[in-house]
């Protein structure tokens, strides 16, 4: 098996989750400075939206990190801001059903992992992935 690393990470819904954080940050932002100076608010208000925009901001972030790395010794799977490593010998399979949101990697102890990192909505490429990805771990076998 080749040692070549390679990376899959999702196309539209990276880019919409990064689109939105901009524009939330912007429009916070613009909503601040254009208010009239006669609306104060108290600082745990202030302290609860800048909390809310925190949170939203950080499950987008979470959204667009998401990646699928394969190499010679198995997959790396980042979903959000959990990481799960698995090597070859510990995968059973792939999996991406027409239609689906995202393929899922099935283990050796029967864990189904999600895949988020390849998204269905990338089409082809998501396809392309999988067909990647099962070219792979029958290399690896």
């Amino acid at each position: 098996m080749a040692d070549e690393s390679i990376t899959w990470r999702p196309g539209g819904a990276r880019v919409v989750a990064y689109a939105v954080a901009v524009a939330m940050v912007v429009l916070t932002i613009s909503i601040a400075v254009s208010l009239p100076d006669d609306i104060v608010f108290r600082p745990s208000e202030k302290i609860t939206l800048v909390l809310i925009l925190a949170a939203t901001l950080f499950g987008l972030h979470g959204v667009g990190r998401s990646k699928v790395t394969a190499d010679s010794t198995g997959v790396r799977v980042v979903n959000g801001y959990r990481t799960r490593v698995v090597d070859w010998s510990d995968i059973e399979g792939f999996s991406m059903k027409a239609g689906a949101p995202w393929p899922t990697m099935v283990t050796t102890s029967d864990d189904r992992i999600i895949l988020f990192g390849i998204q269905g909505t990338d089409g082809q490429f998501a396809a392309d992935a999988v067909g990647e990805l099962v070219r792979r771990l029958q290399d690896a076998r």
